[in-house]
């Protein structure tokens, strides 16, 4: 039993570097919130979607805070001048805004969204990094 225990702590050991980088970086990421926002209902996005987001951000709640416009939510943003005004408080309060690239392709918004200073790009994989690394995720 003792040289069971003595193998299984050399390997551990041996490998624990790596094992050790995996844990720091989902506790890293614990306090970290990725918000998936694919409603084209204006009043998801203010009173539910927008409302948590920019509080998650201001009030602390996490460390960092990214939100997601994908499908039907970019051509919405373009269209409502009251939530691009919210855009633009979130991004003040430090929330990171992202857009899938291809969704506001779909819509013709591509230009409207970069020209609010939101990082329009393929989102594929940007999503499931922050769903691999740990990221809490909230999707509207």
């Amino acid at each position: 039993m003792k040289s069971y225990l003595l193998v299984l702590i050399t390997v551990l050991t041996l490998s624990g570097n790596s094992f050790a980088t995996k844990l720091e970086t989902i506790d890293d990421n614990s306090n970290k919130l990725a918000v998936l926002w694919t409603s084209g209902d204006p009043e998801v996005a203010e009173k539910v979607c927008f409302m948590y987001t920019n509080n998650a951000k201001k009030q602390g709640w996490f460390d960092e805070v990214v939100l997601i416009v994908w499908g039907p939510s970019a051509k919405l943003l373009t269209e409502n001048k009251m939530l691009q005004d919210y855009i633009k408080t979130m991004q003040q309060s430090g929330v990171k805004i992202e857009a899938c690239y291809y969704c506001a392709d779909m819509y013709g918004v591509v230009d409207k969204l970069k020209a609010m200073d939101i990082d329009v790009k393929g989102m594929g994989i940007p999503l499931s990094n922050y769903l691999k690394e740990g990221w809490h995720t909230l999707t509207f």
